[in-house]
């Protein structure tokens, strides 16, 4: 891929929210250059051996105003997820999946919602 092919891709997935990041949603923080999304920019934030169990509040804390790349076309924080997440507690990094999922299946973060 060249130059201007890349700089076009890239340019499909500037975030149209205008808001002022504590980083780029698209750098090595956030969605690595679109390579990660949603869940797997999430993950990242946590360690499984030492972040657990984790307290919500603490975690949003931390990384409540990072961004995070739903899909090509939307950004969100990670308070705006979290603002959907029931649970005030996770035991496991398992656990911490299934709720923030269920949050973002129940926000409509989503565009694909599989049947159960």
């Amino acid at each position: 891929m060249g130059p201007a092919a890349n700089h076009s891709r890239m340019a499909e997935m500037e975030d149209p929210s205008g808001r002022d990041w504590v980083h780029d949603p698209d750098g090595e923080h956030g969605s690595e250059g679109g390579r990660n999304y949603d869940m797997a920019v999430l993950s990242k934030m946590t360690d499984e051996a030492e972040d657990f169990p984790l307290e919500r509040d603490e975690f949003l804390e931390e990384y409540g105003e990072w961004p995070v790349r739903i899909n090509h076309e939307k950004v969100v924080s990670v308070a705006d997820i979290f603002e959907h997440v029931d649970e005030e507690e996770f035991e496991t990094k398992v656990d911490f999946h299934k709720a923030v999922g269920a949050a973002m299946r129940r926000a409509n973060l989503w565009e694909y919602h599989p049947t159960e």
